[in-house]
């Protein structure tokens, strides 16, 4: 069997490596061992926080239909309870969307929300 030499295949490697590395600090974008080393890393913190995103804008939300709430005289817990008994199917985007940008269509949702609890 012929002895093969990893030249071409083992610079294209560490061009590829080297080139998402851009960006790091020091030697971690310099070096490919670092480098290799901060990537597999930082794809880890990635996919984490592609996750936690979803769970941060959630909470995010909820912190502004609350507050928006309690401007109308009711609690978070108990207007979401209220949309539910009246039939209104509107997600939390959209809830905090209208509380900060149409407080009278929010005003309009608290008070059927209102209505449904009595």
């Amino acid at each position: 069997m012929p002895r093969v030499k990893t030249g071409i295949v083992r610079r294209r490697r560490h061009k590829k490596v080297l080139k998402l590395a851009r960006g790091f600090y020091s030697g971690r974008r310099k070096h490919f061992r670092k480098a290799k080393e901060q990537l597999e890393r930082s794809l880890v913190y990635a996919f984490r926080d592609r996750r936690q995103k979803k769970r941060d804008m959630r909470s995010l939300w909820i912190v502004r239909i609350n507050a928006a709430c309690r401007l109308n005289d009711i609690n978070y817990s108990r207007f979401m309870n209220g949309l539910k008994l009246a039939g209104i199917e509107l997600d939390r985007k959209i809830l905090a969307d209208m509380a900060m940008n149409d407080v009278a269509a929010f005003t309009a949702l608290v008070a059927q929300a209102k209505k449904a609890i009595a």
